[in-house]
């Protein structure tokens, strides 16, 4: 039937923003949050923590209150530097800074600082104004301009150990500061609308990139590129549902154009098409992200763990006459060309002999090749004739071919 409360909604949807009526399409990698509801505003879905069965509400209201805490944690890395920074956020932190920093008439909780400058000042003992912590720098970031979208501040000092240790003692000191949880900082700017999850997992990769390759695919992301391309397959689903809710409400007399249904199959076909198109990209971006793999796989003593040394330019593998030698998978990555390699070396292939850790060993060995991009299959030059009969009796000639003919071999 045709209300006019129908039609009002109809109308609403094809002339609103294009927002949140789908959720954003993002991957959610290695998180511990679950998708529970949806912002009335339509834009933003809200994480809550995944909480086993009987947990009850005290649990939940006591989640709400460690997000409302004042967190702080060393953003640096640990051990000794020339310098650290130590970053503070949540409500309390003008007051923290007010009892870290030196007492002045002109600084409350609200302004300890002026915003986003960066001020040399000594770091005092909250329980004695008279003892120095350190000297160093402090920058104040009143919300919502900030990384978090919350108060926060940056404490730069010396990286001495001792010296970050008192500053982190004297945080935790105050009342309503704890230490961060890993990650809660890039949580809190999340929760804030300060960055999705594509580029959240961005900036992760780019602290994690160790090439070249992987740091531009990082940056790309970072900023938005994945994003941007969610972001207009989501607005091409909204104005989908809309056409299709104003095709369901409107009778033939509002002026309906023809065709609409029509529009809508082509379009959401295409649609389709580019989501299908993205995902089958050959695992490019998950092959960057944890690198090529390379088995190096072979009989005993044919140049496996001399092949691996020599490709790392370093001694990652013992090398011994001694057959057998490699009985665990070693592993090492490379930067080729600003990709990431990662080569393995595998137990020599042969009959076992009633050695349960040799057998465990080649079966690991087995096991890599066949999960590897690449293998590289070495043979004694100097035996090569041998060679078939040997592989043979190892494995058989039907399991040893299957390991030969798989794509991406060479001998």
């Amino acid at each position: 039937m045709n209300t006019p409360r129908s039609a009002r909604r109809a109308a609403t949807l094809l002339r609103r923003p294009l927002l949140g009526h789908v959720p954003r399409l993002a991957a959610a990698r290695s998180t511990h949050y679950s998708l529970l509801d949806h912002a009335s505003h339509g834009s933003r879905w809200l994480l809550r923590r995944r909480f086993s069965a009987g947990s009850g509400a005290s649990m939940m209201a006591e989640e709400v209150t460690r997000q409302n805490d004042t967190i702080f944690a060393l953003s640096t890395h640990p051990g000794k530097a020339a310098l650290a920074i130590i970053r503070i956020s949540g409500p309390q932190t003008g007051r923290a800074l007010q009892m870290l920093l030196p007492r002045s008439s002109s600084r409350s909780a609200e302004a300890p600082l002026a915003p986003r400058l960066a001020v040399k000042t000594r770091i005092v003992d909250p329980a004695s104004a008279d003892s120095t912590l350190d000297t160093g720098l402090c920058i104040w970031f009143p919300g919502p301009r900030s990384f978090t979208g919350e108060d926060m501040a940056e404490l730069h000092i010396h990286g001495g150990s001792a010296v970050i240790a008192s500053v982190l003692r004297a945080l935790g000191s105050i009342p309503n500061l704890r230490m961060a949880e890993a990650g809660e900082f890039s949580r809190r700017a999340f929760d804030n609308d300060k960055m999705d999850l594509t580029t959240l997992e961005g900036v992760t990769d780019l602290i994690n990139a160790e090439t070249e390759a992987q740091r531009k695919l990082a940056v790309r992301q970072a900023g938005g590129e994945l994003h941007e391309l969610y972001e207009h397959w989501r607005e091409r689903m909204v104005s989908l549902m809309a056409n299709i809710e104003a095709y369901i409400d409107f009778s033939e007399e509002e002026n309906i154009e023809d065709g609409v249904l029509d529009n809508v199959r082509r379009i959401a076909g295409s649609l389709k098409e580019d989501i299908a198109n993205h995902l089958n990209d050959g695992r490019r971006g998950e092959i960057l992200r944890s690198g090529v793999s390379l088995a190096i796989v072979g009989p005993p003593n044919s140049g496996k763990s001399t092949l691996l040394n020599r490709l790392a330019q370093r001694q990652v593998a013992i090398v011994s006459p001694v057959a057998g030698t490699t009985r665990d998978i070693i592993e090492t990555t490379l930067d080729i060309g600003g990709y990431p390699l990662v080569v393995r070396d595998t137990a020599g292939l042969r009959h076992a002999d009633g050695d349960a850790i040799e057998a465990e060993g080649i079966r690991r060995a087995l096991e890599s090749a066949r999960e590897a991009d690449m293998r590289i299959c070495l043979l004694d030059a100097t035996d090569v004739l041998d060679q078939q009969q040997k592989l043979d009796g190892v494995l058989g000639a039907d399991e040893w071919r299957a390991l030969l003919s798989l794509p991406h071999t060479l001998i």
